[in-house]
C-alpha cells in the first residue's frame, strides 16, 4: 500500500554556459526541488572559456545533487531530461551541454530510467509555459538572454514535444551581450543586468539611442556603438541604463510588429529569458504592443525562471513520458 504512495518523479538537467541547473517534479508537473550555481566570471570579464565552464559544471553537478539524491530514495525517478544543445536543431552545439548529456544519460542508463535529449531553449520555454500557468497552444515566444535573441513560434504537438520555428531576432549581438558588453565599461559587474536594471531606477533625463530593426530583424551593434560614444563623453550612467532597456523594448516592438503584420494566428506571446526579468523592459513592452491593437495576450515567464535553469527540462521530461505511461496503460 505504501509503495503505492510514492510520487514518479522526473529530473531535469542544465549546464549552461554561465549556470549549473537541477531541477525535479513530480507526476503532477509539482516543483520539489530546484538548485543552481552560477559559474564564476572573472572581475572585467564578459565571458568563460568552454573548457573552464566544463570543468566547473563537473565540479558543481555532484554538490547540488547531493540534496537532489536523498529526496530521491523516498520515491520513483522516472526519467531524466538533458539540455544537450543550444536549440533543438542538429547543427546547434556547444561543449559545455556535453556535460548534462553525459551526467543524465549515464544517470539514466544505470538506473534504467527513460532519457530524453532536449535543449537550453526547450527549457526555457518550457519554463515560462509553466510558471505563466499556460494550456497547450501555439505561441509566439521572445527568447532574450546572453547567448540567444530570437522570436519564434512554438507549439505543443502533444506533451513534451515542441514544434520551434525561427521569425526573427537579432542580427548581431545577443541583447544580453548589448547589456553585459555596456554595463562593464559603465563599471558593472557580469552579469550586469540586475545592476543596470537598479540604476537606470534612477534615470532623470530621457535619452535615446537608435533602433536599428529591418523587418524582422534587430541589431544591438550599432546602439551599443552609439552608447560606447556616449559612455567617453560622461554621459550620466543612469541616463544611459535606461536608454538600454528602451532601446531593447522598442526593438523587441519593432520585430514583433513585422511578424504580427503577416496575420498569423497565436493563442498568445510569451516572453522568457534572463534579459526578460527586466520589469520596465516588459512593462514597456507590454503597453507599446498594446497600443498597436494586436489582439494578442501577452505572458512572462515568472521571474525566479527567467535566468538560466532546469525546471522547463524537468517539465519537459514529466509531459513526455507521463504521456507514454497513458499510452501504454
Amino acid at each position: 500500500m505504501v509503495e503505492k504512495l510514492k510520487r514518479h518523479l522526473y529530473l531535469g538537467l542544465d549546464t549552461s554556459a554561465y549556470t549549473t541547473s537541477l531541477a525535479l517534479v513530480d507526476q503532477e508537473e509539482r516543483l520539489l526541488f530546484d538548485s543552481r550555481l552560477p559559474l564564476g566570471v572573472e572581475k572585467n570579464s564578459l565571458d568563460l572559456r568552454q573548457s573552464e565552464a566544463v570543468f566547473s559544471h563537473i565540479k558543481n553537478l555532484p554538490l547540488i545533487w547531493q540534496g537532489d539524491s536523498a529526496f530521491i530514495k523516498e520515491h520513483y525517478l522516472a526519467a531524466v531530461a538533458a539540455a544537450t544543445r543550444p536549440r533543438p536543431d542538429d547543427q546547434s552545439y556547444m561543449p559545455v551541454f556535453k556535460v548534462s548529456e553525459a551526467f543524465g544519460l549515464f544517470l539514466a542508463q544505470t538506473m534504467g530510467l527513460k532519457f530524453l535529449s532536449s535543449s537550453h531553449q526547450e527549457g526555457h520555454i518550457y519554463a515560462g509555459l509553466w510558471s505563466a500557468g499556460l494550456q497547450s497552444g501555439r505561441y509566439l515566444v521572445l527568447h532574450l538572454s546572453g547567448g540567444t535573441t530570437e522570436i519564434v513560434s512554438a507549439e505543443e504537438i502533444r506533451p513534451g514535444c515542441l514544434d520551434i520555428e525561427i521569425l526573427g531576432g537579432s542580427a548581431d549581438l545577443n541583447a544580453g551581450q548589448f547589456i553585459d558588453r555596456l554595463g562593464l565599461l559603465m563599471g558593472l559587474d557580469f552579469p550586469a543586468g540586475p545592476q543596470l536594471e537598479k540604476l537606470a531606477e534612477e534615470s532623470k533625463e530621457e535619452i535615446r539611442l537608435p533602433v536599428a530593426v529591418k523587418d524582422n530583424l534587430i541589431s544591438f551593434s550599432g546602439p551599443a556603438s552609439q552608447a560606447e560614444r556616449m559612455i567617453d563623453q560622461g554621459l550620466n550612467r543612469e541616463d544611459l541604463a535606461r536608454a538600454i532597456e528602451v532601446c531593447i523594448a522598442d526593438s523587441l516592438i519593432s520585430a514583433v510588429d513585422h511578424i504580427l503584420f503577416k496575420k498569423d494566428h497565436f493563442q498568445g506571446l510569451l516572453a522568457v529569458g534572463g534579459v526578460m526579468s527586466n520589469m520596465f523592459i516588459r512593462e514597456r513592452f507590454m503597453n507599446n504592443l498594446k497600443e498597436l491593437d494586436a489582439g494578442l495576450d501577452i505572458y512572462f515567464a515568472d521571474p525566479a525562471y527567467t535566468s538560466d535553469n532546469a525546471v522547463g527540462l524537468a517539465v519537459q521530461a514529466a509531459r513526455r513520458f507521463n504521456n507514454y505511461k497513458k499510452n501504454i496503460r
